[in-house]
């Protein structure tokens, strides 16, 4: 006859894989059931989003699965209310007081900075697009808006009001593909309301959304940086690890110019250039299915060939993103340019890596 105390006694051999603790010293077990040789345990996790659960289910199999007369073994998962959360997050932050929670419980596969030089090139309406052409191959993509001042990702995705916090940290916004936003829109009383900082603000709001946003088991995080190379493309990449950068640009000459001086900073930087987007490339008539270069010849190869990167995606002015950027349903439109820049994009991403410091 198999006793629940029995099944109790092993999983105090079973640990959190993050919080080095047994999973019954933090009470996680809720429940043991026993229907003759099946056994059934209730677990409550910090949270459901945890991204070592299936670890954890399978740990508790195995621990379960070696006692004599069990021969099987069902796991279901619950999550720890508030109170009970901020509860065990505070005993663990009391250990390390310098550490943070948020950035040990979340696994960020890649991080890379999309960024221009110059502003009004499309920027942030390519990090968005990109990031959604990402989630529809089934990828988990976040977005970390580092726009502070002048924050336009949420609007696209049509995402508003207050986030969720708890001892854990902050939990981004999810839009309806999932992909997970932050940004400094959230944090406003009025989302009109001016961002009036000076640089240390910046940066040290900027290193707050990385170290204490719970991301949760990510793929990819687009960072989307502001036009020029001052405090914020500065924090990014001496704070984050960035695996490279995205360059965009347009045709103009003077915005090939002013978006150098970002690859160069890059380069300073040791942060390698996955490749450039030409944004704003070419117009399709609707009428008449041709090509018009309304901003002159492109310039994406000779940009590229600057950068040593190669050139991703030379992407059309599309009347319709507008439309649907204004409504809030980025994630509405599709576009072979973009699946294209998604994987052309995978491509770069596996081929380079950062340069160590």
């Amino acid at each position: 006859m198999i006793a629940a105390d029995s099944v109790r006694e092993a999983l105090k051999g079973v640990l959190d894989p993050e919080l080095k603790r047994s999973l019954i010293e933090l009470e996680m077990v809720r429940k043991v059931k026993i229907d003759g040789a099946k056994v059934q345990v209730e677990l409550a996790l910090t949270t459901l989003d945890c991204p070592l659960k299936d670890r954890i289910v399978s740990d508790v199999r195995r621990a379960v699965l070696a006692l004599p007369e069990v021969a099987e073994v069902a796991v279901e998962l619950t999550a720890m209310t508030p109170e009970e959360r901020a509860r065990v997050l505070r005993e663990e932050g009391s250990k390390d007081p310098g550490g943070s929670i948020a950035r040990d419980l979340s696994h960020v596969g890649q991080v890379v900075a999309v960024m221009s030089g110059k502003g009004g090139v499309g920027k942030s309406l390519v990090a968005g697009l990109l990031a959604v052409a990402l989630a529809r191959e089934g990828k988990r993509v976040g977005i970390l808006d580092a726009d502070l001042t002048g924050p336009s990702i949420p609007k696209m995705f049509g995402l508003s009001g207050r986030l969720q916090a708890d001892a854990l940290g902050i939990y981004p916004a999810r839009t309806p593909l999932g992909i997970a936003v932050m940004s400094m829109h959230f944090l406003l009383e009025r989302e009109d309301d001016p961002l009036i900082w000076r640089g240390p603000l910046v940066a040290g709001a900027i290193k707050q959304f990385w170290e204490e946003v719970f991301w949760g088991d990510l793929d990819h995080l687009l960072v989307d940086l502001p036009p020029g190379t001052s405090d914020a493309p500065l924090t990014v990449m001496q704070s984050l690890p960035l695996a490279g950068a995205v360059i965009v640009s347009s045709p103009q000459d003077l915005a090939g110019l002013v978006v150098r001086k970002a690859v160069r900073m890059a380069k300073q930087m040791s942060v390698p250039i996955l490749g450039v987007v030409e944004n704003m490339s070419y117009f399709v008539c609707p009428e008449t299915g041709r090509r018009h270069e309304v901003f002159g010849p492109s310039r994406g190869e000779e940009l590229a060939r600057a950068a040593e990167a190669p050139l991703l995606a030379r992407l059309p002015l599309d009347p319709e993103i507008a439309h649907l950027c204004d409504l809030g349903r980025i994630e509405a439109y599709d576009s072979q340019a973009y699946r294209e820049l998604a994987r052309a994009f995978g491509k770069a991403g596996a081929e380079k890596t950062r340069v160590p410091r």
